[in-house]
Parts: C-alpha cells; structure tokens; sequence
C-alpha cells in the first residue's frame, strides 16, 4: 500500500504556501525548486488543488494562496484532490474471476468488506490530521534545528 507521492509533493506545496504568505508570490517555479520536481507536475498539482477548493491562483501572475484555515484543511482532502479513484485505489484486487477456480471465481467477494474496514480506517485517519498540525510539526522541527544551532554557536563561542 502507497499513497502516491503526489500527496507529499502536495503538502509541501500547501506548507509553503502558508510559510511565504506575505513575504513571497508562490509561483510554479518557486515551488518546483523547492520540491525538486519539475513544474509541470508543480502545475498539475497545483490545478488539482485549486479545482478542489484548497487554493487560489490568480491568473497570469501567480501568487497561491490558501482558500481556508489550515485547520480546516484535512489531509484527506488533499489526497482526494489528487487521487481520483481515492482511497479504493491503494488496495487492488488481482483481476481473475474468469478462472475456474471456486476461490478465484469469489475472492473479490471475500476482500471485499475486510478492504472497505481499511479504506474507512485510512479515511478516518487522514480526515483527523489537518495541515495546521503538519505546519505546527514543520515549525516545531524548525525550532528545534535553531535552537540546536543557537547552542553551537554558543559553544564554540566559549571554546
């Protein structure tokens, strides 16, 4: 099972966007080097974002934005946005119910309601975590690393 990377590339956009709000325009190609994928993707990405509701571009010269609170934002809804199939899409089903075989005939019957138990868990996960609570643990791990090099500094000062 692998949610796409799509999702992460996604919210690294999100997280950035919300990071450069007042200070920088976030254009493709400012979040295309900061990703390291290459701007057509950062684009398409960014079009599934905006069509879902998450984001706002204005036309011809960049500059997105967040539609809504971060706190209102799930990371489920990123995913969905992205993924058109959703959550059914990370568990497949080998497709052989044309075979003779009684358990290749009813297999997908089988899995079907233990996989609809897991797409429903991932769901229910995904819709507890917001983008405010991945923001708050981007800035909480950027804090940490500067404190860190604060007291390194003053360390070597003391040498």
């Amino acid at each position: 099972m692998q949610i796409s990377m799509k999702c992460s590339v996604a919210v690294h956009c999100l997280i950035f966007i919300y990071e450069a709000r007042g200070t920088a325009k976030v254009t493709s190609s400012l979040l295309a080097e900061s990703t390291g994928c290459n701007p057509v993707v950062i684009r398409n990405i960014m079009s599934a974002l905006k069509k879902a509701g998450l984001i706002t571009i204005p036309r011809g010269t960049g500059g997105a934005e967040l539609c809504a609170d971060p706190a209102q934002i799930t990371l489920y809804q990123i995913y969905a946005a992205l993924e058109p199939d959703g959550i059914a899409s990370l568990i497949g089903i080998h497709p052989c119910q044309g075979r003779a075989c009684p358990v290749a005939q009813n297999i997908r019957k089988v899995l079907q309601s233990p996989y609809h138990q897991i797409e429903d868990a991932v769901r229910q996960t995904m819709e507890g975590i917001t983008l405010q609570s991945m923001i708050d643990e981007f800035q909480g791990i950027i804090h940490l690393q500067e404190a860190d090099t604060t007291s390194q500094s003053r360390a070597e000062q003391q040498m």
